[in-house]
């Protein structure tokens, strides 16, 4: 079952996307870029108040292609009791010496998830998703990192997209798929069997990934991922 991924910036968020039924908590910094850290604190105490009700993830901020940033970043996390860490790299970028921060963070910290998130401006080739999965990750995703661009369905077509979801679950790997999602999107890809599909501006005001989140927005996401009828008035229009 895909499982829906709101991404928070605080435990205010975090209250309001878990009373709505959100099945993964995503916490970082809209205003700080596609993947912007949230303060270690703000972390803490995210997990705290989910209190193991869904997994919960962190970012690390945009270092997409600056992999000696990656274990500096990842140990400010990692007395934080968040389950997985979310690292961006890029296809077109160092990949190899990428691969050896991944090695390096999950030799320090083997308790800690890690999934890559893919830039799907640059959709890797099966030698490039071939290495990292052999540093021993959790998981990779696609997403976005123009938040004012075109959005994943844009970029990639549902073929490209379920060829990406087909290899890294056959590695055994959690596969997600992100970037300006819309509630349109989700009847398209709920068919290619990802385990989260993840929002950000599609749950706020006005689809403004900084903005407000909106109850009324989430309601209609959650039962859309769900498959099931929603009496909210709102439509959910971007992420």
């Amino acid at each position: 079952m895909t499982r829906m991924l709101a991404s928070v910036a605080d435990v205010f968020e975090c209250d309001l996307v878990l009373e709505c039924g959100a099945d993964w908590i995503d916490v970082k910094n809209p205003h700080d870029g596609a993947l912007g850290a949230a303060a270690p604190s703000t972390v803490r105490d995210v997990v705290r108040r989910v209190a193991g009700r869904t997994p919960v993830s962190a970012t690390i901020g945009d270092c997409w292609s600056t992999p000696g940033l990656v274990p500096e970043r990842v140990a400010a996390l990692a007395g934080s009791g968040v389950e997985y860490i979310k690292i961006g790299v890029d296809a077109a970028g160092p990949l190899e010496a990428m691969a050896r921060a991944f090695e390096a963070v999950i030799a320090k910290s083997p308790d800690l998830a890690i999934i890559a998130v893919w830039r799907a401006e640059a959709l890797p080739l099966a030698a490039q998703r071939a290495r990292l999965e052999s540093v021993g990750l959790a998981g990779m995703m696609l997403d976005t990192t123009a938040k004012n661009g075109a959005g994943l369905t844009t970029l990639l077509s549902v073929h490209e997209l379920q060829g990406f979801v087909d290899a890294v679950r056959s590695a055994g790997l959690l596969c997600g798929l992100a970037g300006q999602l819309r509630l349109e999107d989700v009847a398209s890809l709920l068919p290619l069997e990802a385990d989260y599909l993840g929002f950000r501006s599609a749950l706020c005001e006005r689809g403004e990934r900084t903005a407000g989140l909106s109850r009324d927005r989430i309601d209609t996401l959650v039962c859309a991922v769900r498959g099931t009828a929603t009496t909210g008035k709102s439509q959910v229009l971007m992420r």
